[in-house]
C-alpha cells in the first residue's frame, strides 16, 4: 500500500499466508488489530483491491494496525480456492500470527470478503470489537448474522451483490445498511466517500 508496508509470509492451513501489514503514523501504539478480507479470489480478488486498501486506509486513520493478506492460491499465498471454508480458516491463521493474546480487534471485509469476515468473527476467540462489510456477498455465500454494531455499506446499483438481497439478510436481524446512491459494486469514483462513511462510523470528529 506504500514504502512503509511489512510483508510478511505466516503459517496457514494450506501452507504460506502472504500477509501485508501497515502501521498508524506517528509512532503510535495501534488501537488493535484491523484485518480486512479481500474479495472473491477467482474473480480476480486480491488483497491489493481497491476497496481492500480503502478500509485498511480507514482502519490506520482511526488508529489501527491495518492487516490485509492473500487467501490461499493468490500471490504468494500456497494452496487452492476451497469454496469460502478454508478461507475462513486462512483469515484465523492470519490473526494468529499477527495478533497479541487479548488484543482488540476489528473484522472487515468487501464482497466475498465480507462473507468471511462474518464467519470469522464466529470463530475467533475474543468477540471482535466491531465488523465492517461492504457489499457482503449475501447473494452468493452464507454470510452468518453479525452484531447489531456492525457497519454495513453497500452500493445501490450493485450489478454483482444486489442490494436486494443485502437488505433481505439484514431485515430479520433489524441490521442497517447505509446504501450509496448512484454505486456499483466496486465504489468507483467514491472510494473517498466509502473512507469517511467508515471513519464517520467509528469517531466522526475525524471524518
Amino acid at each position: 500500500m506504500n514504502a512503509q508496508t511489512e510483508k510478511r509470509l505466516v503459517p496457514g492451513p494450506a501452507g504460506q499466508i502472504e500477509v501485508a501489514i501497515d502501521l498508524p503514523g506517528g509512532g503510535a501504539t495501534p488501537a488493535g488489530t484491523a484485518l480486512v478480507c479481500h474479495p472473491n479470489p477467482t474473480q480476480g480478488g486480491t488483497m491489493d483491491n481497491k476497496v481492500v486498501q480503502t478500509l485498511a486506509r480507514a482502519f490506520l486513520q482511526l488508529g489501527w494496525r491495518a492487516v490485509r493478506f492473500n487467501f490461499r492460491g493468490i500471490g504468494q499465498s500456497t494452496g487452492a480456492w476451497d469454496e469460502g471454508r478454508g478461507e475462513v480458516d486462512d483469515a484465523l491463521a492470519v490473526l494468529d500470527a499477527v495478533r497479541a493474546p487479548g488484543e482488540p480487534l476489528l473484522l472487515a471485509g468487501f464482497s466475498f470478503g465480507g462473507y468471511v469476515a462474518s464467519r470469522a468473527a464466529q470463530r475467533v476467540g475474543e468477540p471482535a470489537r466491531r465488523l465492517v462489510l461492504v457489499g457482503p456477498a449475501t447473494s452468493r455465500f452464507d454470510t452468518a448474522p453479525v452484531p447489531a454494531d456492525t457497519v454495513v455499506i453497500h452500493g445501490e446499483v450493485d450489478d454483482v451483490v444486489p442490494l436486494s438481497s443485502v437488505l433481505d439478510w439484514a431485515r430479520p436481524q433489524n441490521l442497517p445498511v447505509t446504501v450509496v446512491p448512484g454505486v456499483g459494486h466496486f465504489f468507483h469514483g467514491q472510494l473517498p466517500l466509502l473512507k469517511t462513511l467508515v471513519v464517520r462510523a467509528f469517531d466522526p470528529r475525524l471524518a
